[in-house]
């Protein structure tokens, strides 16, 4: 079975995010059986679901810091896929995964989705 969980678009944040191709249309997080995929434009994130340690529901996040592409934290690596600044599902997972540039060679030990039900989102990543 597969889930898809749709981003939650505030409307400060469609520009930033129509200008690196990210739309309703083009951002997208799916939950199968066995994996998670994201699409956030043209970045992309794919991991099985074994490799989630476990997710934490976050929010709050500020403009400058989360609008436009996908961000990354220098702090910790972590890559954000944001397009509101009111709440978002933090997952965070075994071993690091690639999303943020094409070689694969960064990787990332999580990622912030600002997907529509984050609830959700964490209740299908644990089952």
């Amino acid at each position: 079975m597969t889930r898809d969980f749709a981003f939650d678009f505030e409307g400060r944040y469609r520009l930033p995010a129509l200008l690196f191709g990210i739309t309703p249309s083009t951002a997208l997080a799916t939950v199968s059986d066995d994996e998670l995929l994201v699409r956030f434009g043209p970045w992309r994130l794919r991991t099985p679901l074994d490799n989630v340690a476990g997710t934490q529901l976050s929010g709050d996040y500020a403009f400058h810091r989360t609008a436009g592409p996908a961000h990354l934290s220098f702090a910790d690596r972590g890559i954000t896929f944001a397009t509101n600044s009111r709440r978002g599902l933090c997952v965070s997972f075994v071993d690091p995964v690639a999303a943020m540039e094409p070689t694969g060679t960064l990787r990332h030990p999580g990622a912030t989705m600002t997907v529509t039900d984050p609830e959700a989102l964490a209740a299908a990543l644990h089952r």
